[in-house]
C-alpha cells in the first residue's frame, strides 16, 4: 500500500511551504490558486494540476494533497470561476452560477498552457466530480495535454428525478421563466431527497465538519445551490461530451474511480464513457463510498490513493 496517512492535521491548516494567490484569467477574472512546489529532500516525480466539484474549493482537498507531495510531486490547484474563492459571478453571494460552462474550459486552456509552461513534467490532469467532467472535456476538446489523467466521481452524467433529457428540458425551462441566474433549490446538493447532504458526500463525520470548519473560517468560500443555468448547463455539456465521437481519439491513459452507490451523479453513465476510451483504467467502490472518495472514510480514500499511486508510477512518464 502506498504511503498515506490520515494527515487530519493537514486537514486544517495550510503546508507551509505552498502559496494561496490570484491568477487572472484572459478576461481579468480573478481566480485563487493553491500551488505547493516539490521539495523537503524528496526526488522531483512531476506535477499535478488537480480540479474539485462544483461548489468546492481548494482547503476540501489539503489532505489528498499531501501524500501526492510527500512522493515528489507538484501540487497546483485552482477554485473554479464563480466559486470558492474565485468570487461569485452573480450579485447573490451564495449560488454558484455560470453562464456557460465553456467558461469553465476556457479558464482551464489558459491555466493550463501557463501553467504547463514551467511546471516539471510528467504533467497529470486529475478532477473530482464536476472537475473531472471539466478535465475530460478539456482533454477530448485538446484545451489540454497532460501525460495522463485521473478522474474520481467524475460528473459525467447527473443525476434527475426522471431522466437527464427530463432534468434537461426544465430547467431550460425555468431559465427562461425568471432569473437564469437565480438559485434552483434552496439547499442541499440535490432537489427532491430525503438523504442529508453529508450521506450524499461522505461516511466520514470528520472529514464532512473540516468543510464546515473552513467555511466558517472564510464565509466566502461557501458557494451553496447552483443556479437554473448551472443545472441546465451541467445538463448540456455533459450530453455532448458524452455523445462527442472525440472521445474515440483520447490517446491519453485515464485512471477513472467510480463510485456506484453515488447519489450526485450518474456511476452509469461514468462506466459508458470509460469504456468508449482507448486507453482507461475503472476502479469501483460501492456501497463503502458515497460521492467524495478522497474524503470517505480511510479504508476507501486508502485505496483509492494507492489506486492513483500505481498509475501514476506506471503510466505518468514525461514526453519531450
Amino acid at each position: 500500500m502506498s504511503d498515506f496517512h490520515d494527515a487530519s492535521g493537514e486537514r486544517r491548516r495550510y503546508p507551509a511551504d505552498a502559496t494561496i494567490t490570484r491568477w487572472l484569467a484572459p478576461d481579468g477574472w480573478p481566480l485563487r490558486v493553491f500551488d505547493w512546489p516539490a521539495g523537503g529532500g524528496v526526488a522531483p516525480r512531476g506535477s499535478i494540476l488537480f480540479q474539485g466539484g462544483r461548489g468546492d474549493f481548494i482547503e476540501k482537498y489539503l489532505e489528498s494533497f499531501a501524500p501526492w507531495h510527500a512522493r515528489g510531486w507538484r501540487v497546483t490547484a485552482f477554485d473554479w470561476r464563480g466559486q470558492g474563492g474565485s468570487g461569485r459571478t452573480t450579485p447573490a453571494p451564495h449560488v454558484g452560477h455560470i453562464a456557460d460552462f465553456a467558461d469553465f474550459i476556457g479558464d482551464l486552456r489558459a491555466f493550463w498552457a501557463a501553467w504547463s509552461a514551467t511546471a516539471p513534467g510528467p504533467l497529470i490532469a486529475m478532477g473530482h466530480s464536476m472537475g473531472g467532467h471539466l478535465v475530460l472535456r478539456a482533454l477530448a476538446e485538446r484545451a489540454i495535454d497532460p501525460q495522463a489523467v485521473v478522474l474520481v466521481a467524475p460528473m459525467l452524467g447527473l443525476r434527475a428525478p426522471i431522466s437527464a433529457r427530463v432534468g434537461e428540458a426544465v430547467a431550460g425551462l425555468m431559465t427562461r421563466l425568471g432569473d437564469p441566474a437565480r438559485a434552483a433549490w434552496k439547499g442541499n446538493e440535490r432537489p427532491h431527497t430525503l438523504k442529508s447532504r453529508q450521506s450524499l458526500l461522505t461516511h466520514d463525520d470528520a472529514r464532512y465538519c473540516d468543510e464546515l470548519w473552513w467555511q466558517a473560517q472564510d464565509a466566502s468560500l461557501l458557494t451553496g445551490p447552483p443556479s437554473w443555468t448551472w443545472v441546465a448547463q451541467g445538463f448540456a455539456s455533459t450530453r455532448r461530451l458524452n455523445a462527442s465521437p472525440a472521445l474515440a481519439d483520447v490517446r491519453t491513459p485515464v485512471l477513472m474511480l467510480v463510485a456506484e452507490a453515488d447519489g450526485l451523479v450518474d456511476p452509469r453513465v461514468a462506466l459508458a464513457v470509460a469504456a468508449r476510451l482507448p486507453d482507461a483504467r475503472v476502479v469501483r467502490f460501492g456501497s463503502e463510498s458515497a460521492h467524495e472518495i478522497l474524503r470517505e472514510v480511510d479504508s476507501v480514500r486508502g485505496r483509492a490513493l494507492t489506486e492513483i499511486d500505481a498509475f501514476l508510477d506506471a503510466r505518468a512518464q514525461d514526453t519531450p
